[in-house]
């Protein structure tokens, strides 16, 4: 069933299926929606589950944020939508992007369990060319426009962003690129043993937007964690290995 909830002015789209009294709440990773990790949602749709698999706020169908979010923004409309469906101690799904929702959630929030698939939320390490691109960018961001005027600098930077910035990041609204500059940048490493849930961690060995080194510094960090690694799978490892996942998905809600 198709729903849409409105939160402070955002209104979110979702998907909920099942009958069961166990909430799961589904959350996909940057760029995707809930069509994107509905192997997840049919993998955890049990007798005993209710699926929520969400659009989140910015994606899918969903409403953009009126300003811009970090994840403890994202979070906190989250916890409100469970409480506005009356949803205790669900078990929390979340993919990439998702996952950093789920890793703070939990961190503060009641829940069942949690399942991390190639979860983001470790901050990456950078090259020296990387800060050397960073700093370029801010330098001219500050200096363009009392060279070229204000609005010539605007379109310059812009073009500068659109060149050295992801897929993810070129595709965005300005907004959702503001938004995505700042969540990218948040190290939740500090909240793994405040997990007190049982979590599983899945993900591809070679992912490279997520490496498979950060689900093992999860693993050492969360009290109560355990990782499942697919050989040859990458950042989508639930769609390189859905039947596998599926399985271990049911298996650990069980």
């Amino acid at each position: 069933m198709k729903k849409t909830i409105e939160i402070d002015g955002v209104t979110m789209r979702y998907d909920v299926e099942g009958d069961g009294s166990r909430a799961v709440v589904v959350m996909h990773g940057w760029g995707c929606e809930a069509s994107t990790v509905a192997v997840l949602a049919q993998a955890a749709l049990l007798p005993s589950t209710r699926v929520y698999n969400l659009d989140l706020p910015g994606f899918g169908k969903s409403d953009e944020p009126a300003e811009v979010w970090g994840v403890d923004c994202y979070t906190t409309f989250i916890e409100e939508f469970c409480r506005r469906e009356s949803i205790e101690r669900p078990v929390l799904i979340g993919h990439s992007f998702g996952g950093r929702i789920a890793i703070m959630m939990s961190s503060r929030t009641a829940v069942d369990r949690v399942i991390l698939v190639d979860a983001a939320g470790i901050k990456p390490r950078r090259s020296l060319r990387y800060y050397i691109k960073v700093y370029s960018f801010k330098t001219a961001r500050h200096l363009l426009p009392f060279i070229v005027g204000g609005t010539r600098a605007s379109h310059i930077i812009e073009r500068m962003r659109g060149r050295s910035g992801s897929a993810d990041y070129r595709n965005a609204s300005p907004k959702m690129r503001a938004i995505m500059s700042r969540v990218v940048n948040e190290d939740l490493t500090g909240l793994l043993h405040l997990i007190k849930a049982p979590v599983l961690l899945i993900w591809g060995e070679k992912d490279t937007a997520t490496p498979l080194r950060d689900a093992r510094k999860m693993e050492k960090l969360i009290p109560d964690a355990g990782l499942v690694s697919y050989p040859e799978a990458g950042h989508y490892s639930f769609l390189d290995r859905p039947g596998q996942t599926a399985a271990v998905i049911q298996n650990f809600l069980s």
